[in-house]
């Protein structure tokens, strides 16, 4: 099969697919419609004209990035695409963050060790506590 890596932003409705098929939270299209243009790289992999996988970085475009929504679809999963998409979003980091840049992720139980590949490290107490907050509502 033959992928194909564009860096681009997903369109809305291929993000919200792409991460509840790779069974990543739901997103409205109201928070994706305002969240997707502030990316500040995007990668999606094509299979046949077809968004299968993606991944974004996100942040001040200075002092901190992260990469966000690594995802793709299961039919396509283990077929290295992850590293594809990786890769991508890491290429760009090393070219456009400036030097004393902070980049973090927030990953998966069972994926650190995949992170490690691309040189991050665990964010472990007492000397770092990773948090995180989600907004909840009832409505669409």
């Amino acid at each position: 099969m033959a992928y194909q890596l564009e860096y681009e932003t997903p369109a809305v409705d291929d993000y919200i697919r792409i991460r509840l098929a790779a069974g990543l939270s739901r997103k409205s299209v109201e928070a994706a419609s305002i969240g997707l243009p502030n990316t500040i790289c995007g990668v999606v992999i094509y299979h046949a004209d077809e968004p299968v996988g993606m991944g974004r970085v996100v942040g001040d475009g200075g002092c901190f990035f992260e990469i966000v929504d690594i995802a793709v679809v299961p039919e396509h999963q283990k077929q290295g695409l992850g590293d594809m998409i990786m890769s991508g979003l890491m290429a760009y980091l090393n070219e456009h963050a400036p030097d004393t840049a902070y980049v973090s992720l927030m990953a998966d139980h069972g994926t650190p060790e995949f992170y490690k590949r691309f040189g991050f490290e665990a964010s472990l107490p007492p000397q770092k506590a990773g948090m995180s907050l989600r907004i909840n509502t009832t409505s669409g």
